[in-house]
């Protein structure tokens, strides 16, 4: 039986200067993608081995993984996101295919050493069964870099705001309709944190990404202010109680070589 993607699930066909925009574009973008670049390489083992971009969108993740050696498959269900992926990765050894996350099991089974997964599961109706499929294409003793969008970050952000009834209702998933960009899921710590070791995966990190960020009063900080704000974030990503209300978590994830119970998961 074919695996297809669940129709409700949020792509971005249409939408893709927008996404690119919004998600990537600006200061938020920019220290998404440092924190990133200062992270991953003290949270992962990255020697030149496959890697599995799962909804990898525009590539960034993918051209960052080939720069460092690995033999990259950049997955994504969005036939204008995957267009745009390969004009930016043209010269690289990246290879693309059109598919949603449900359906790699079948089309790029793997098992992979290494998988990244960066901010797929929030735009998912069921991020719980995915985090199932990313746990079978993983291969045993290998790792998963997660990240996805965090509620509690957004609750905060619509406190700020004076959405105090949206806030207090708990009325903080977006509807996937129009071009809004409020994810469809967005979760806790506590979800991700019991369905990875449900499954027998191991919690060995976990950061915030744009801790402090996006909660400035001035949108766009210039340059000065930014590279402080970056020395702020990467000081604090990690630290407690600080990384909690991070835009984004990112989990370091080993699959162990023999199955694990839940009490060595990350509380």
């Amino acid at each position: 039986m074919t695996t297809v993607l669940t129709s409700s699930d949020r792509i971005f066909d249409g939408m893709v200067d927008k996404f690119a925009a919004s998600l990537y574009g600006a200061s938020r973008g920019e220290l998404r993608l440092a924190l990133l670049d200062y992270l991953l390489p003290r949270t992962l083992p990255l020697t030149a081995q496959p890697a599995l971009d799962v909804g990898g969108g525009l590539g960034q993740m993918s051209a960052w993984l080939a720069g460092r050696g690995h033999v990259v498959t950049l997955t994504e269900p969005s036939v204008e996101m995957l267009a745009r992926a390969r004009e930016a990765l043209d010269g690289t050894t990246v290879r693309c295919l059109q598919a949603p996350l449900q359906a790699l099991p079948e089309r790029s089974p793997g098992p992979w050493p290494l998988i990244v997964c960066h901010a797929v599961l929030e735009w998912l109706v069921d991020p719980q069964t995915a985090i199932a499929t990313l746990a079978e294409l993983l291969e045993p003793g290998g790792y998963l870099s997660l990240m996805v969008f965090n509620r509690d970050a957004l609750r905060f952000s619509n406190v700020i705001k004076g959405n105090l009834d949206k806030a207090l209702d708990d009325r903080l998933a977006g509807t996937g309709k129009r071009q809004r960009l409020t994810p469809i899921s967005p979760l806790t710590h506590t979800q991700v944190a019991t369905w990875l070791a449900e499954q027998g995966l191991i919690v060995e990190h976990v950061a915030g990404i744009r801790v402090f960020h996006d909660y400035l009063r001035e949108r766009e900080p210039d340059r000065a202010t930014l590279d402080r704000l970056f020395e702020l974030e990467r000081r604090y990503c990690d630290v407690e109680p600080h990384w909690r209300l991070g835009r984004y978590l990112l989990y370091s994830v080993r699959k162990p070589l023999v199955a694990k119970n839940m009490s060595e998961s990350i509380e």
